[in-house]
């Protein structure tokens, strides 16, 4: 099964991926996970998205995307994957449209003060 979670920050999609991960035995794939691996190996994606995280910029989706293809191309995402928080943009779904079939996206929508609240328990 194909599972793409969205929502905001502190919305949840973390915990959710994780959990559903578990019980399904498919891989939690999330953007912030692959982009540290990137960097630590010292590749030349990972310089790349380096660059852009060193100076507060969001990641091009071009390169996001190549990270992402990289990721779902890896064995363990045969039987399936969980996606957290990817895609975040229009040109990012189209991209994942074009090399993947999702079979579930599930978007969490969480009042505003839920979300405050436990971004700000994050920060403690």
């Amino acid at each position: 099964m194909r599972i793409v979670i969205l929502g905001p920050p502190g919305s949840g999609k973390g915990t959710y991926s994780s959990r559903l991960s578990t019980r399904l035995g498919i891989p939690h794939i999330s953007t912030g996970d692959i982009f540290r691996e990137e960097i630590k190996s010292g590749s030349e994606l990972g310089r790349s998205i380096s660059e852009y995280v060193s100076k507060g910029r969001l990641v091009p989706d071009d390169i996001v995307n190549k990270v992402m293809e990289k990721r779902l191309s890896k064995e363990d995402c045969r039987r399936g994957f969980i996606l957290d928080g990817y895609p975040r943009t229009i040109q990012q779904a189209e991209f994942l449209d074009k090399v993947s079939k999702i079979d579930v996206v599930i978007n969490l929508n969480v009042p505003d003060e839920v979300i405050v609240r436990r971004l700000s328990s994050r920060l403690v």
